[in-house]
């Protein structure tokens, strides 16, 4: 049976077996049983690293150990408010740091700890502890935002002049991306200022097809 360490750009943590491209930590989530309790972050620095670095080997949801949680691609893990790790994947982390800097200079510094703060606030609604979502023009978004349609909840990427639908496992079949539309934003305004500015996010292969 799958962990429930899978998470979708609506910001859910959920059990599918499919395998993610990213991995995740937003601190210690489970039990000495590997299941989730209530809280889904233990605190605000939520980042995306890569699988494999400098031969470590985890055993995951280790008792004690920070939850490890996954991603299908960059694009979600940015959908559900996550940053690229400084250590595993510095290269990313310097890359979005210097776009930080051209974005979102008017929101804090470029130090880890102050955009995880502004992140961590524009990515949770404090009222509900829930996924913080906006409405926009889909004209005005940039490649690696995620978005839902009017009444429907399934989130689309917008990659390339293309809507692709998620799922765990991959992306969908392309849509066509209407010119005027009004969408719900899932990816924190923060992010989608970053996009704007050029950064790319790793996708999942399946984006291509």
């Amino acid at each position: 049976m799958p962990l429930q360490n899978r998470v979708t750009p609506q910001g859910e943590i959920i059990a599918d077996a499919a395998l993610g491209s990213f991995m995740g930590n937003r601190g210690i989530l489970h039990d000495d049983r590997k299941q989730l309790g209530n809280a889904r972050w233990k605190h605000a620095n939520w980042i995306v690293c890569v699988l494999d670095f400098k031969d470590r080997h985890r055993v995951v949801m280790t008792p004690g150990c920070y939850t490890e949680l996954f991603f299908l691609d960059e694009a979600v893990a940015l959908a559900a408010g996550h940053r690229p790790c400084g250590e595993c994947r510095r290269d990313a982390y310097r890359t979005f740091m210097e776009f930080w800097v051209e974005a979102c200079a008017d929101l804090s510094p470029p130090k880890a700890k102050d955009v995880d703060r502004v992140l961590h606030h524009a990515r949770i609604d404090p009222a509900t502890r829930r996924q913080r979502r906006y409405d926009r023009t889909l004209a005005d978004l940039p490649d690696g935002t995620f978005i839902c349609m009017e009444n429907d909840d399934a989130p689309h990427l917008v990659w390339n002049d293309r809507l692709l639908p998620y799922a765990p496992a991959g992306y969908g079949p392309a849509k066509a991306r209407p010119s005027r539309l009004n969408v719900t934003v899932l990816t924190p305004e923060p992010l989608v200022r970053i996009l704007h500015g050029g950064y790319r996010p790793t996708v999942h292969t399946s984006a291509s097809n």
